[in-house]
This record gives C-alpha cells, structure tokens and sequence, in this order.
C-alpha cells in the first residue's frame, strides 16, 4: 500500500461526541488530527482556537495539525504550541515576515508548515523550502468544509513537488478541500502524501471507520 497519512479534520465532526469521534478515528487508523482555525477575518468563517486543541490533546496521542487561517498569526504561535499543537501551518499570502514566524514556530516546538491558496503562485514557496516540515496546498478556497475540490490545484502540486526537489528539500506536500476517494488518487500521483478529510470521514454514509478504509483504499 503506497505510504499515505491521513489528517482528520474535525470540521465536520459532531462536536456533541467530539471525543467518541476523534477515539473512532485513531482507531479506524487516522494519522493526524487536522483542526482548522479561523478568525472571520481572513477567511469568511469563524472555527476554533488554542482550547479545541488543548481538549484534543487529552483526547489523542495522535500528531496535532493546526492550519492558522488568521490575521497576524505570529501573534499566536505560543498559545497553540502550549495548548498541544504538533504542527501550526500559516499562510505565505498574510504574512509579510513569513520566514520569521515560521522559525517562531520552530523555536516553540512545533513543525512549520507554509500554506497557499488556491489562487497563490507556488514559485512564491521558493525562499521557505529549507524551513518548513510541509507545504499545504488548498485545493478549494479556505473558509467552509464540503467544498468542491478544483481540478486546476493538481497542476500546482506538480509545480510544488518540482519546486521542492529542485530546492533540496525533505518538504512533504499536504492538500486540503474536496479531498474523496475520488479527488485523493489524482493528487497522490501529482506529489501529494498528507490528506486532510473532513467530510469524506466525519460525514461518511458508512462511518468514520468507513471513510478512512474508502480514503486508504482509492491508492492502493
């Protein structure tokens, strides 16, 4: 089976079983936890802040994605790094000092992983390659769960993929947005190996456990 982790965004999750779900999940085989954070700002929705992840930290072991979709969210950095975060993804698109909150990152503990938008040139990636643990690219516009995954994003994963091999970078390559058995096999041979699903797991018609083995399955 090709080498794939699965981050399981609770975005779409039932936050009245909140932990039941996120127990489903690591026992089905999740890999991360995604959790989405944003501000009303930056994108148009307003989610969860550092107390979502300090109760998922008790709830799981698992390895802790956050995707900061904020303003100024290297005013942040510490409060989600102490509430248990594994890794804080920021955007290259709100962040004219990227490469300093990106080594704030670090320096708390945490890995550093950079995001664009569907709409950001990926040659932009090019001067954080050597510091950053993944590159997020989002394959619908940020803000909402249960979008429709664009077909022109895979084009980017290539140019991303190109980018980080001729960088010399170890950079892994997360996608986000309309991410189904369906849409996942084409970004997996485009260069993608991390994928966040909410809906696809948390609003299988067969369950949690059903939506991971569907995910699992559509690149074997």
């Amino acid at each position: 089976m090709p080498s794939i982790i699965l981050s399981t965004s609770i975005l779409s999750a039932d936050f009245s079983r909140l932990g039941e779900q996120i127990q489903t999940a690591e026992e089905a085989g999740a890999d991360w936890i995604h959790i989405d954070v944003m501000d009303g700002h930056f994108v148009p929705n307003i989610t969860m802040g550092p107390f979502i992840v300090e109760t998922c930290r008790k709830i799981t072991k698992l390895p802790i994605d956050v995707h900061l979709m904020i303003e100024n969210p290297e005013r942040y950095v510490e409060d989600f790094a102490s509430a248990g975060a594994t890794g804080l993804s920021v955007h290259l698109e709100n962040n004219p000092n990227i490469y300093r909150t990106l080594e704030h990152i670090l320096g708390v503990g945490c890995r550093p992983g950079i995001v664009i938008n569907p709409g950001t040139p990926a040659i932009g990636l090019s001067s954080v390659l050597p510091i950053v643990y993944l590159v997020l690219v989002m394959t619908v516009n940020p803000g909402y769960s249960g979008q429709v995954f664009i077909p022109d994003m895979v084009k980017k994963i290539t140019e991303v993929k190109d980018l980080i091999q001729t960088n010399h970078s170890n950079a892994l390559i997360e996608v986000d947005g309309g991410i189904t058995h369906e849409t996942l096999p084409e970004t997996y041979v485009a260069g993608a190996r991390v994928f966040v699903a909410a809906t696809a797991i948390f609003k299988h018609p067969g369950g949690i456990a059903a939506g991971i083995q569907a995910l699992r399955d559509s690149v074997i």
